[in-house]
C-alpha cells in the first residue's frame, strides 16, 4: 500500500522537526508518482515530476528531508552539490555523472534484494561447505569418534556460535580489482566482466575466521541464484521512474552578470544541468537511461543571491518553491527530545558503552536549546549543526575520563552541570541584553 501525502509527513516528522511547507511539498511530489504509475500508458508518458527548489540556511533539515523521503519508499537518492560540476570545456566533473552515479545506486539496490531473497538457501550451502573443511581438518584431532558424530557436534557448535573466531583456510574466488580509465573521474573499466565466461575464474585460498568465511561464501553462493542482466535492467528502469537527485548549493551558481575566477562557469553550470532536468538521455554503464521522470531536488541558503537569479529556463524546470525556516528555541528542545534519531540518545548509547547512565532535565534541554539559538544569532546561522558543537563541549570532560573499567556511573545533567560546562557561552548569552 502507498503512503498517503499525510502519511510521509507523519514519518518525517520523525525524522525532522517543522519544516511542513517543505514536508507537504515533498510528499506530495512523491504521492504524485503512484497516481501517474496508475495512469493510461499515453497519458502516463505526457506526466513528468513537478521539481522543487528549497530555500533556507544550513542545518534546517533541507537534506535530510530529501534523504528521509527516498529510504522511505526504497527509491534510489543521491546527492550532489552544484559547485563540483563545471561548464563543458573546464576541468572538472561533467553534469551527466550525476545520472551515471543514480544508476549504480540503483542497481545496487536492486542487486541487495535480489540477494537478500536468496540468503536463506545461500547461507546452508556456505555453511555446508565450511562443515566439510572443518570436519577435514578434526579429523586427525578426533581419530576416535565416528564421522558423522563429529559432523553433528561440530554443526551444532556452529549454530551456536561457538566457532565464530575459528580460523579457517578456505578457497575463495579471486576477483580482479576495476582498472580506473580516467584517474579521480570515476570511470573504471573490470577485465572479469569483458570476456565474462571465456575466462575460468581464479581461486585463491584464504585464511579467514568461520564468521567472515560464512559471510564471503554466502555472497558467492547467492551471486550464482541471480540473474545480473536483470537486476542491471531493472537497476536502470527504477532509476528512470523514481530516481531522486538531490542538488545542493544551487545559489552557488546563481549570479548576474559576467565576474572573474571561478565564477565565470556559473551561468554554463546551469546550462548543462538544464538538459538532464528537462529530460534527455544519457549513456550509463547500464546501458541509455532517461532523465525525464526523474525527481529533483535544488536546495541553497541564497543569502548572497536569490532564486531570480537563475537563469529563466532553470527556473522554470523548478515549478516548486518552498522556503525553510530558521530553527526556534523550542524546535531545538524538539530536535534534542523528540526525533527517532535525538542526539542525546546518541550521546547517551555512546557512553553507555563505557558504564556512564547519561539523564537530562527540561531546564537543562532548554538551556542548550537557548544556547544554540543565541550562538546561531551571534556567529553563523548553521541550524542543528550547532547542537554537535555545544554537546561535544557539554560532555567533553566525561567522554575523555570514561574507560568502561569501573562500574555505572549515573550522570545527571542539569542546570548547574550545564552553567559549569558551558559557562563562557552562558556569560555570552546573560550579556546580550546590555548590548544595543
Amino acid at each position: 500500500m502507498e503512503l498517503s501525502p499525510k502519511q510521509i509527513v507523519t514519518e518525517l516528522d520523525k525524522y525532522i522537526i517543522g519544516q511542513q511547507d517543505a514536508k507537504k511539498a515533498v510528499a506530495v511530489a512523491l504521492r504524485n508518482r503512484y497516481r501517474r504509475s496508475m495512469l493510461p500508458d499515453n497519458l502516463r508518458e505526457e506526466i513528468t515530476p513537478k521539481n522543487i527548489i528549497m530555500k533556507g540556511p544550513t542545518g534546517v533539515g533541507k537534506t535530510e528531508i530529501a534523504r528521509r523521503l527516498a529510504k522511505l519508499v526504497k527509491a534510489p537518492f543521491i546527492k550532489v552539490e552544484a559547485t563540483k560540476f563545471t561548464e563543458v570545456g573546464y576541468v572538472g566533473r561533467d553534469v551527466e555523472s550525476m545520472i551515471r552515479d543514480l544508476a549504480e545506486v540503483a542497481v545496487r539496490l536492486v542487486k541487495e534484494e535480489k540477494l537478500a531473497e536468496v540468503e536463506k538457501t545461500s547461507k546452508a550451502a556456505a555453511e555446508k561447505k565450511i562443515l566439510d573443511a572443518l570436519v577435514s581438518s578434526k579429523k586427525k584431532q578426533n581419530a576416535d569418534m565416528p564421522e558423522s558424530a563429529l559432523r553433528a557436534q561440530l554443526q551444532e557448535d556452529l549454530n551456536a556460535g561457538k566457532l565464530d573466531s575459528h580460523m579457517l583456510e578456505i578457497e575463495v574466488n579471486d576477483a580482479p580489482k576495476p582498472v580506473e580509465i580516467m584517474p579521480g573521474m570515476g570511470a573504471e573499466i573490470n577485465l572479469g566482466d569483458i570476456f565474462g565466461g571465456l575466462v575460468p575464474k581464479k581461486r585463491k585460498k584464504r585464511k579467514l575466521t568461520v564468521k567472515e568465511a560464512v559471510k564471503l561464501l554466502t555472497l558467492e553462493e547467492s551471486e550464482k541464484h541471480i540473474d545480473m542482466d536483470a537486476i542491471n535492467s531493472e537497476g536502470l528502469k527504477r532509476a528512470e521512474q523514481q530516481g531522486v537527485i538531490f542538488i545542493d548549493e544551487i545559489d552557488k551558481i546563481a549570479g548576474k552578470g559576467a565576474s572573474n575566477g571561478p565564477d565565470v562557469s556559473r551561468e554554463g553550470v546551469q546550462r548543462d544541468i538544464l538538459p538532464i532536468v528537462e529530460g534527455c538521455t544519457v549513456m550509463t554503464k547500464y546501458g541509455a537511461m532517461k532523465t525525464d521522470y526523474i525527481l529533483f531536488i535544488a536546495s541553497g541558503a541564497f543569502h548572497v543571491s536569490s532564486i531570480s537569479d537563475l537563469i529563466p529556463e532553470f527556473q522554470g524546470r523548478f515549478p516548486v518553491c518552498v522556503e525553510l525556516n530558521s530553527l526556534t528555541a523550542d524546535d531545538f528542545v524538539k530536535i534534542l527530545t523528540e526525533t527517532e534519531n535525538a542526539i542525546t540518545r546518541q550521546y547517551g548509547a555512546m557512553l553507555g558503552v563505557d558504564n556512564i547512565k547519561l539523564s537530562y532535565t527540561d531546564e537543562a534541554i532548554r538551556m542548550l536549546a537557548e544556547i544554540a539559538v543565541d550562538d546561531n544569532n551571534v556567529r553563523e546561522d548553521i541550524g542543528a549543526r550547532r547542537l554537535h558543537t555545544i554537546m561535544e563541549k557539554l560532555l567533553e570532560d566525561l567522554s575523555f575520563n570514561a574507560s568502561g573499567d569501573h562500574p555505572t556511573v549515573e550522570v545527571k545533567i542539569d542546570e548547574k552541570y550545564v552553567s559549569e560546562h558551558l559557562g563562557e557561552r552562558m556569560r555570552r548569552h546573560d550579556l546580550k541584553k546590555y548590548i544595543l
